[in-house]
């Protein structure tokens, strides 16, 4: 197996199966015209005619002209495989009426002339590098509806090999191949073409900001960004190996297996697995208040694909139906998710009357309700929750972290559930490290820093963490009479006395937090062993800037900020918040009550 030769005839493969797809052809009944004949070429005609075309219906061409039955002149078995028996003897005479022309060869090859000879809807593969054999402007000026591709960079439908290598190898390696088959290679080709039918990654439309990236004429194989492709192709392959007999390590279980390599690109993958999991029983209705969001529309997306949950965009139909067509989403408003149009639902007066009547002794008017209810997504969101229309709410994708916060606890704070304090979630290369309180109380009490280690602690069991919780202050065990470090020692005394069943200490620094032989030193008897894996500090300003540069200058990614105390009711992220992050707090949002304090 060669990479260059192999490699890029998978990603051929893979092109021409989405091409005829869309133009209602198949592989055994078109005519492929190809320019080249050197390795990399023959290499992408064999594996078409695995993947169905009839040798008779190939027509090769080279520096000599047509490659013919009886030819002499620079021949060799793998070009004589496709000899023609044919009196024709330029690509200008073969070419017309073909479906596919496959060009590895040099720049100027094919002329407009020639693709106008093409079938309809011709497939022009122009492969030569950096210059190919017809630029895509003058193909599409000769033939509108050409699909075409190149192997560059700055046109659509990049042919790159990056796209199977070295995934492939993964997957051959990991159940010990003995070969790259025939159906290994096949099924790469089938995994990568089935993936450019699929809704476009967050990650890839981040990438490629301003193309179009869905299933289409420009978009015939995902890009070469696209995280996906380790678990698809990986995936495929082993699962090839297996069925054909040439696996010597079969792997019990491809579902996890897949699980485990899309967990080393998406690193809150494996950490997310148990929320997942449960999310997918509860099948929660979440709503989300900035729903004409890109993040909040590629995040339904994956909702839908990943989780039974049943998303709720508040927003203009119109606007996110345009949006959603924009960003190459099929999904579409009132057919595949719930949309509530704070312009126009005839829920309206229901809304506003339920805000007033939590409110009214608290200022607020009728008139001021029908106003805030009217244009404060956040608020709507909120009394949906509370009237039992969903069952969770995520906000802030822009917008101040407390201006929402106000609004969720007018509404949802009743019954015994009040905000704790938000925690957010850290992924590092040395494991997951939860940060208390980032956002919600800023000067907190000594009550109310035990409330938030607790929750804190709490909330780590369900990502399967054992807590170990280490309360951060400049004071490090009594050296500092501050305000700070009296308040830590006040809430190590109510976690004393709450008979609390996790390891935790204070007050201390960072350092001794995470070095146990740093804090052996300076205190033996310490309760806690190994480093700290929850830091609640003494404010927000702290906690807060611990999480800043954990996440922009240590390469941390953060899945939160989560809020406790509000029985899962409520979520409020944060700006910086990426699609997949919506997608990991949707999953929190969607489990069990019972699993969330």
């Amino acid at each position: 197996f060669h990479d260059d030769q192999h490699g890029t005839a998978i990603v051929v493969g893979a092109a021409a199966t989405n091409a005829l797809q869309l133009t209602g052809r198949r592989f055994e009944d078109i005519k492929v015209v190809s320019t080249g004949g050197g390795a990399a070429g023959i290499a992408c005609l064999n594996m078409l005619l695995k993947l169905g075309v009839k040798r008779e219906n190939v027509w090769l061409c080279d520096i000599h002209g047509l490659v013919y039955e009886g030819r002499a002149q620079d021949m060799n078995p793998e070009k004589a495989a496709y000899a023609q028996p044919s009196d024709k003897r330029t690509l200008d005479e073969v070419i017309a009426g073909a479906d596919l022309f496959l060009g590895l060869s040099g720049p100027g090859v094919l002329k407009p002339e020639m693709v106008a000879k093409m079938a309809d809807d011709p497939i022009v593969f122009a492969l030569a590098n950096p210059t190919p054999e017809i630029m895509p402007e003058e193909a599409r000026a000769a033939s509108p509806k050409a699909l075409i591709a190149t192997g560059r960079s700055d046109y659509p439908n990049q042919v790159n090999n990056v796209l199977c290598f070295p995934f492939i190898f993964r997957g051959a390696l990991d159940v010990g191949a003995t070969q790259i088959n025939d159906e290994m290679q096949i099924a790469c080709v089938e995994g990568i073409a089935r993936l450019a039918r699929q809704t476009t990654s967050a990650e890839a439309a981040a990438a490629y900001q301003g193309e179009k990236l869905s299933f289409g004429r420009d978009y015939l194989i995902p890009k070469p960004f696209d995280p996906r492709l380790i678990g698809v192709v990986a995936g495929a392959v082993a699962r090839a190996a297996m069925a054909s007999g040439v696996a010597t390590r079969p792997i019990a279980d491809l579902d996890a297996y897949k699980r485990k390599l899309d967990s080393s690109v998406f690193r809150s993958a494996m950490l997310m697995r148990p929320v997942f999991e449960a999310a997918k029983v509860a099948s929660r209705r979440i709503v989300f208040a900035e729903g004409e969001d890109e993040r909040v529309l590629r995040a339904a997306q994956a909702i839908m694909e990943e989780t039974t949950e049943v998303p709720i965009l508040i927003g203009r139909p119109e606007v996110i139906e345009m949006r959603c067509e924009r960003y190459g989403l099929p999904i579409r408003p009132g057919r595949d998710f719930e949309v509530v149009n704070p312009e126009n639902d005839p829920r309206y007066r229901d809304y506003w009357e339920t805000y007033h009547q939590l409110m009214e002794r608290r200022g607020v008017t009728p008139d001021t309700a029908k106003a805030i209810l009217r244009t404060n997504t956040t608020a709507i969101g909120a009394v949906m929750v509370h009237r039992g229309d969903a069952d969770s709410l995520i906000c802030g994708a822009f917008g101040q972290y407390l201006w929402h916060l106000n609004y969720v606890q007018q509404v949802l704070a009743r019954d015994g559930l009040r905000a704790v304090g938000a925690l957010s979630l850290i992924i590092q290369t040395g494991g997951p490290l939860f940060i208390a309180d980032t956002q919600v109380n800023p000067e907190p009490t000594g009550a109310q820093i035990a409330e938030t280690v607790i929750g804190a602690a709490r909330h780590a069991r369900r990502f399967g963490v054992v807590p170990k919780v280490a309360l951060c202050s400049h004071s490090q065990f009594g050296t500092l009479d501050t305000a700070s470090g009296r308040r830590m020692r006040e809430a190590l005394e109510i976690l004393d006395g709450s008979g609390v069943d996790f390891e935790y200490e204070g007050e201390m620094a960072i350092d001794a937090a995470l070095d146990s032989e740093l804090r052996n030193r300076i205190f033996p008897r310490s309760r806690l062993t190994g480093a700290a894996n929850i830091l609640v500090f003494s404010n927000t300003d702290a906690a807060s800037a611990v999480r800043n540069i954990l996440k922009t200058r240590a390469g941390g990614l953060e899945v939160g900020p989560i809020l406790m105390g509000m029985g899962n009711r409520a979520h409020i992220v944060t700006p910086s918040i990426t699609a997949r992050g919506l997608l990991n707090m949707a999953a929190i949002a969607g489990t069990p009550v019972s699993h969330y304090g």
